[in-house]
């Protein structure tokens, strides 16, 4: 069974309890930060931002500033010195390795991968080292969770199980395990281990050798080279200076770890260096981008790299009320145009959250609850048409989209691939047969799209969500998992809107008023009487 998110493991560090939200500023820095941006990210650090940013242009720092409380238990701050999970952008270390191997000419990036790593032998063996670097090798998902033990040789085991997709080069598809496929590769044809050779050979010689690495080396190869790092925000802004400035590659591959690789819409592509390189078309001019981490536990980060400018942006968080990427979406126009950020919206005064505290129930069937925390109302939806009243698309996402992901998920559930037959086993191996798994409706959570479920089996009904990608490989999962909720705040007039500064969740609005619930959104409204 499923625990947890599946891109960048942050369990080992998560930090349980509310936001501490005033600044604090690495000590000895002068100064800390510039006056306009400490008064901007200090705004958004009182909406809710907890975590570290680091800005430089020309590898000096314009900021190095800490938000929030990095542990609890003693009352240590965030600074631009806190270890924070980087998840996925452990990719871009990945990527690089496999591209100064290249240079050494210890590989082609068109060699089969299972040439080079005879232990390879599943389908995937005849993919070349540029497929998987661009998710272009017909390989999906993960080798396992990531927060149980699996070493090199069940990795391997694991990704000569994986099925194709499609056959290499002809599709994409996001894969995570194809990034652990290339740490076997590093660690095979450099001869030395994955993590010893990124330590001597990608990450000192920019001065930003990582924090630390999650669990005991070599036991949690399901996020090696996918999201196994940690690092600081001064760590990883100088690390990605110096790549993109030549100190770590010879120039021509310096020049494909940024540049456009394998198109995926929107003024999308991936790049050689495990990027995402955004066309001007996007935000005005060219930058590239990465990031990783999110779930629950709010541990996020996001890179941007403008090379107009050379500058670098990182942000990292450790709290979910406002994370990295949600910030950066909120800020990255302006940050590119060289505009003054924007500051998120105070929330309107007033508002009685006691009086709309209760059980809420659609003539549909569905339902939501309202809960108080401190003195904010959280609600919670339960079912299909609470969900969708609740939790309407919003951006890149359409109504069609999630209705797609409903039935990928239904079918993988049902058993109608490998792997989800395998998650299938996973879960009757705990709790018995599954007698039944009902959908429960759609969100888009963290820039991925997860159906809620019910699976019932002989322990009883549980909720979870799952998300699959296009060629229905799984990409997350958490199972068992809370409703998907929301926290409010007034919006005047006796009315409620998501707690959302960044502006990036659901558009909706919610009155309760003569013992009714009006959720309003731009499908129209849902009515649901207090029960």
């Amino acid at each position: 069974m499923r625990s947890g998110r599946r891109r960048g493991r942050t369990a080992a560090l998560v930090i349980a309890a509310m936001l501490a939200g005033t600044a604090a500023c690495t000590a000895g820095e002068k100064p800390p930060c510039d006056e306009k941006l400490a008064a901007a990210f200090g705004a958004w650090a009182r909406a809710g931002f907890s975590g570290a940013v680091a800005v430089s242009t020309g590898g000096r720092f314009d900021c190095l500033a800490g938000y929030g409380t990095a542990d609890d238990a003693t009352g240590a701050r965030n600074t631009a010195d806190t270890v924070h999970s980087i998840g996925s952008v452990s990719k871009a270390v990945t990527a690089t390795a496999i591209l100064q191997l290249a240079e050494s000419g210890k590989l082609s990036l068109d060699d089969r991968v299972g040439r080079l790593v005879p232990a390879i032998t599943g389908p995937v063996a005849e993919a070349t080292v540029r497929q998987v670097l661009l998710h272009t090798s017909g390989i999906g998902g993960s080798v396992g969770p990531d927060d149980r033990p699996l070493d090199r040789a069940g990795a391997i085991a694991a990704i000569n199980r994986l099925p194709l997709a499609f056959p290499p080069g002809t599709d994409d598809a996001y894969s995570n395990a194809g990034y652990t496929l290339l740490a076997v590769v590093v660690d095979t044809v450099s001869g030395m281990s994955y993590r010893d050779y990124t330590l001597a050979h990608v990450l000192t010689p920019a001065r930003g050798r990582p924090s630390g690495y999650f669990g005991p080396p070599g036991t949690y190869w399901a996020t090696e080279g996918n999201g196994s790092l940690t690092m600081t925000v001064r760590e990883l802004a100088t690390w990605t200076h110096a790549l993109f400035r030549g100190a770590l590659l010879a120039p021509e591959p310096t020049r494909l770890a940024g540049e456009p690789g394998h198109p995926v819409g929107e003024g999308r592509s991936h790049t050689l260096g495990g990027w995402v390189a955004f066309d001007a078309s996007v935000y005005g001019k060219p930058i590239v981008a990465i990031a990783g981490g999110g779930g629950d536990t709010g541990h996020n980060t996001a890179v941007v790299w403008i090379p107009e400018r050379e500058q670098v942006i990182v942000l990292s968080s450790d709290r979910p009320a406002l994370t990295a990427e949600e910030l950066l979406a909120a800020t990255v126009p302006a940050l590119v145009a060289g505009n003054p950020l924007p500051t998120p919206t105070t929330p309107a005064a007033g508002g009685d959250p006691a009086a709309a505290a209760g059980k809420y129930r659609l003539e549909t069937g569905g339902s939501f609850e309202v809960t108080v925390a401190g003195d904010r109302p959280r609600i919670a939806a339960l079912g299909a048409d609470a969900v969708a009243a609740l939790f309407p698309p919003r951006g890149r996402f359409s109504t069609g989209d999630l209705r797609a992901h409903e039935k990928r998920v239904l079918a993988v559930l049902a058993g109608r691939t490998r792997e989800g037959r395998e998650e299938r086993e996973a879960v009757e191996a705990e709790h018995g047969p599954i007698t039944a798994v009902a959908a429960g409706g759609t969100v888009v959570a963290d820039g991925e799209m997860r159906t809620y479920v019910t699976v019932t089996t002989r322990d009883g009904p549980r909720l979870g969500w799952y998300a699959v990608g296009e060629h229905s490989t799984i990409e997350g999962a958490e199972l068992p998992t809370e409703p998907p909720a929301l926290t409010l705040v007034p919006s005047g007039a006796g009315g409620y809107r998501p707690d959302d500064p960044a502006g990036t969740g659901p558009d909706v609005t919610l009155d309760f008023t003569g013992g009714k619930l009006t959720v309003s959104g731009p499908a129209g409204t849902a009515t649901a009487r207090r029960r």
